[in-house]
């Protein structure tokens, strides 16, 4: 990560702000001009408070100082020249300048700090998030992959919403996850989950027995992380995916996560699961655990997501309707069809989530000799299922 451009990027709102300093100004100039044409029974000296009072809303605190400090001898200058400098009334006014001037001074010292400090903020939350969710390749072996994240929190890049992918041996293993919570607050749970995943998806031949693995991960290290107020209600939703480099089928596990859609052209398809409970509740057994078995062909995509897509709603209360939405875009690669989702959920929104959403899509790529295409079909089969849990 570069960091010296970002905090250059700090600086940039006042270096731009230089071609706008000539409205204070010629403003405090043509005060100045007109006060001594104008009749002598009118003042308008006490105008070029004005010109402080608008600097400080683009320029930073030497260039307010400035301005504050040529409007101070612009208002000295209209006594000399009329000959009353050392009256009260002057006085009174050099004095409420000065103050003024030196309060707007003030504001802009405290604006540039907070600045500054929101640009490091952003910069940790950068890098917290390229070491948690590292960005996934565009190709595993015969997966196209694509991922977004949207965090609820505005100065957030990361939260409660958590996705990774690893090839193995015989494919490619995908998790996309939701931490109870949003935003910074979910992160330490969303950590523990993803460096289990990474390490688990190598050493278990079944989706059941990484789930196993993942849950007895989330046991043993949740209780360090969950304040003891809170403790038994903290637990995470996953969907883990399991796409073989053989054969046309895609394995899918639920522990309370949201259903994938299965997009080809034309059609979106909710794949039914048959979810166990979240991590984090009791602790199922491998052989609670069900594996839903689909049909997933050359140039199908299936799109995974958390459930800050699907409960997203709109100024009226509707909730985003996303199997509707994305079958526009069934089609599409799927670095375009996030593209498309991305844009339009924040449409449906108003701009602002009220939850982390992340979604995951990946693309089988076409083969040149294309099989013979059977339909979309989906199965549930559990841990001693036969060689479809394998």
């Amino acid at each position: 990560m570069n960091v010296r451009p970002r905090l250059a990027g700090v600086r940039r709102p006042w270096q731009s702000s230089h071609a706008l300093l000539l409205i204070p100004i010629v403003l405090i100039v043509v005060i100045t001009m007109v006060d001594q044409l104008v009749p002598a029974d009118i003042h308008l000296g006490p105008l070029l408070v004005i010109a402080p009072a608008i600097t400080v809303s683009f320029a930073g605190a030497w260039s307010t100082g400035l301005i504050g400090l040529l409007t101070v001898g612009a208002q000295a200058y209209i006594g000399w020249h009329f000959g009353v400098l050392f009256s009260r009334n002057v006085l009174v006014q050099l004095l409420a300048l000065a103050v003024l001037s030196a309060l707007t001074v003030f504001y802009c010292v405290i604006r540039e700090r907070r600045r500054r400090q929101l640009a490091q903020v952003r910069m940790v939350a950068e890098a917290a998030q390229h070491v948690l969710l590292w960005p996934l390749p565009e190709q595993i072996g015969s997966m196209r992959i694509a991922c977004l994240y949207l965090a609820a929190e505005a100065e957030a890049q990361i939260g409660g919403d958590l996705y990774a992918a690893t090839p193995t041996d015989n494919g490619v293993r995908v998790m996309i996850g939701d931490v109870r919570g949003k935003g910074l607050s979910a992160i330490g749970e969303a950590a523990l989950l993803i460096g289990a995943f990474r390490e688990a998806a190598h050493h278990h031949t079944t989706l059941p027995a990484l789930a196993t693995a993942l849950e007895q991960s989330v046991a043993r290290n949740l209780p360090d992380l969950v304040p003891e107020e809170e403790t038994g209600e903290r637990f995470a939703t996953v969907m883990l995916a399991e796409i073989p480099d053989d054969g046309h089928v895609t394995r899918i596990l639920s522990c309370g996560h949201p259903p994938p859609l299965l997009l080809s052209q034309g059609s979106a398809v909710t794949v039914p699961v048959h979810p166990a409970p979240p991590l984090g509740i009791h602790g199922p057994a491998p052989g609670d655990y069900t594996v839903d078995v689909l049909s997933f062909e050359p140039g199908d995509t299936l799109l995974l997501y958390t459930d800050g897509v699907v409960e997203a709603r709109d100024a009226e209360g509707t909730f985003y309707p996303l199997a509707g939405r994305a079958v526009r875009w069934a089609g599409s690669s799927p670095e375009k069809l996030l593209h498309h989702i991305r844009r339009d959920l924040l449409d449906h929104v108003g701009g602002r989530l009220d939850d982390d959403a992340a979604l995951i899509a990946l693309c089988r790529t076409p083969s040149p000799h294309r099989a013979h295409r059977h339909g979309v079909h989906i199965a549930g089969v559990g841990h001693h299922g036969g060689p479809d849990t394998h």
